[in-house]
């Protein structure tokens, strides 16, 4: 009952790749398992090898090993569901959760890996007061000075990387490697992820998402000007952060973040996105094209890319063009081709320059003019803004410092390309402004996206206003807040006459926990009958619990519609109508599991301690095979 093991992962990836390089070994256990031969991997990779000790240029910190460590363990948590804090548990498809990210992020891989379209993360700026998470308990005590700090429920440490901390990069970044190796398992192949951060921690962000998405991946590095007074900070007043953007395969995603640029511009009292105008005076149709108006563009685009780089012949002067230095052309020869019979190539006014692209206005207006990658405060908003809503929401009191305001997601979201039903991701959700947005922006244009919040429960100070009006975590505000905002969004949409009932305004939260299972050892001469037939579940577990930590084995997400019937006197799930039945009842008989494989179910599960005798477990794959041969079965 454990998620997904990054290293078997790697090693698949690998066999597909280069099949001659993985082979048999044995594993720690001295079982047989599948090894990856590095001798010959090196052949397959490269003429010159680089020995170990040869300079080279990297990016390395004090662990760095141990956090790609961390990074492809796997984790025996579960994620236990909170009816009692989720709004609509039965019908929504938005998910909220609290726990650790790193173990979160672990199990969504197992049943949403590459299913996620777009990242938001906000995470510590590392400014000497942000918590961080403390994921290494191995190293020395003699390398760094003990960390000392809070524990969150499942005793996990964090602690404050302050200035007198001697790894004061060196915990932020074992924090923060694992979250992003394992988060771009999640993006889609045109997925897309968007990061805050300040001067503190900006080089090292870049390094790391270089490393981790390719330095080829990444899209813009947005100036953002968070906040529009000037204040007497040091020598100067600063008034900016970054975004850095990465593609999962900027290939895929760069045409799509190109065009869906939206400005956000001011309305009653929220920001709203639109699609910049596009300037209509810049298109004209001297050659009287059937399409219409056009403007010319350069063919060519930033960076080098072997299968984009070609000569093109001008068919009238037979002068072959190669791409400018440094960068390639928009389309592969084959493209090329197509645009060239389709008229849509020229060169130059006198057709004897290097080539260009006809761009024509009517295909051009829906997604707007190209933006500027300067987010300034008068078009996105600032903290203040963001300050404002949340207050606005909670009666004028302030539970967040300089939280990010909806407008900046909702352009986020524009530039993601985030459409109808696609997942939206936030594992630092904070003050829940990511989710927020989504369902703002599903109000605006009647969409299905759906998103997914991952917090830790930080206490809030005692101290605090938070703390004062009964909120005792971050989690507590972050789910009253998407309360709020829904009341809100459904408000006004009903008062502008819109139709809410297909909106999705609840969310299902969920706990991360330990494992349902319990962990059972016996030596020789302690094992007894009593042990043998000892239950596995632990005694504060639910059937739902259980459910939940075997509907990622079965490759369901934990959205997917859920129903109970009652077969024989037995509670029975079925998850995505028939696709899984699961029964978790005492005294399952022989009439029960035929009842359940008349079905005819993709996946069943099962109890082992819920047979009603032994005979039970031996008859039921037997059962199966005569009334669903295709049933995959599952005992736990």
């Amino acid at each position: 009952m454990q998620s997904a093991n990054g290293v078997s992962m790697n090693i698949e990836k690998i066999a597909a790749l280069f099949p001659s390089c993985v082979t048999e070994t044995t594993g720690k256990d001295g079982s047989p398992c599948m090894g990856i031969d590095f001798e010959k991997l090196k052949e397959e990779l490269s003429d010159d090898i680089i020995d170990k000790g040869k300079e080279r240029y990297q990016f390395t910190w004090p662990d760095k090993r141990q956090a790609i460590h961390n990074a492809n363990t796997p984790t025996d948590k579960t994620l236990r569901p909170s009816r009692e804090d989720s709004v609509d548990f039965d019908h929504t498809q938005n998910l909220y959760i609290e726990g650790d990210n790193l173990e979160v992020l672990k199990l969504l891989r197992n049943n949403y890996l590459g299913g996620v379209k777009m990242i938001y993360i906000d995470p510590p700026y590392n400014t000497g007061n942000d918590f961080v998470y403390n994921d290494n308990f191995t190293m020395e005590s003699d390398l760094f000075s003990e960390a000392s700090g809070e524990k969150d429920e499942l005793g996990n440490r964090m602690v404050v990387n302050s200035d007198s901390n001697g790894r004061f990069h060196t915990d932020w970044l074992n924090m923060m490697y694992p979250r992003l190796k394992v988060a771009r398992d999640l993006l889609s192949e045109d997925g897309v992820i968007f990061i805050s951060i300040d001067d503190n921690e900006q080089r090292n962000q870049k390094l790391l998402c270089d490393e981790i998405f390719g330095e080829h991946n990444i899209v813009a590095q947005i100036p953002w000007q968070s906040r529009a007074s000037i204040q007497n900070d040091t020598d100067f007043s600063v008034n900016h952060e970054y975004i850095l953007v990465y593609a999962k395969n900027r290939r895929q995603e760069n045409r799509r973040l190109k065009e869906s640029n939206c400005a956000v511009w001011y309305r009653k009292d929220s920001f709203v996105c639109r699609p910049l105008p596009l300037e209509r005076d810049k298109f004209d149709n001297p050659d009287n094209d059937p399409r219409g108006p056009w403007k010319a563009d350069p063919f060519d685009a930033p960076n080098i890319r072997p299968n984009l780089t070609y000569p093109i012949t001008n068919p009238v002067t037979g002068v072959q063009h190669l791409p400018p230095r440094g960068r390639h052309w928009r389309t592969d020869s084959h493209q090329f081709s197509s645009a060239l019979k389709d008229g849509r190539i020229l060169f130059g006014k006198d057709g004897k320059g290097r080539p260009q692209l006809k761009v024509f206005y009517e295909e051009k207006k829906d997604f707007g003019s190209i933006d500027n990658s300067w987010f300034s405060s008068d078009r996105i908003g600032t903290t203040t803004n963001g300050t404002k809503e949340v207050m606005a929401l909670f009666g004028g009191d302030k539970f967040f410092d300089m939280p990010k305001p909806t407008s900046l997601l909702l352009k986020l979201l524009f530039l993601g390309n985030a459409k109808d039903n696609d997942i939206i991701l936030d594992f630092f959700s904070g003050s829940a402004t990511t989710a927020h947005a989504v369902m703002q922006f599903n109000a605006e244009d009647g969409g299905n996206r759906k998103f997914i919040m991952v917090q830790l429960p930080e206490a809030t100070d005692e101290k605090s206003e938070a703390y004062k009006a009964g909120y005792k975590n971050i989690c507590e505000i972050g789910k009253e807040r998407i309360r709020r905002a829904t009341k809100k969004i459904k408000e006004e949409m009903e008062a502008e006459g819109k139709d809410t009932s297909k909106m999705d305004f609840g969310f299902r939260v969920f706990k991360l926990d330990s494992s349902n299972m319990k962990d059972v050892y016996y030596t020789p001469q302690e094992t007894s009958l009593d042990t043998l037939f000892t239950d596995n579940v632990k005694e504060d577990r639910t059937a739902e619990d259980l459910l939940f930590q075997v509907m990622p084995k079965c490759d369901l997400m934990l959205s997917e519609k859920i129903e109970k019937e009652n077969i024989k006197g037995k509670e029975v799930y079925f998850v995505k109508d028939n696709y899984l039945a699961a029964c978790f009842d005492n005294d399952l008989t022989d009439e029960v599991i035929t009842a359940i494989a008349k079905r005819q179910p993709f996946h069943f599960v099962m109890m082992e301690g819920g047979a009603a005798e032994d005979s039970v477990l031996d008859n039921f794959e037997q059962l199966f095979k005569t009334y669903s041969p295709g049933t995959k079965c599952m005992v736990i």
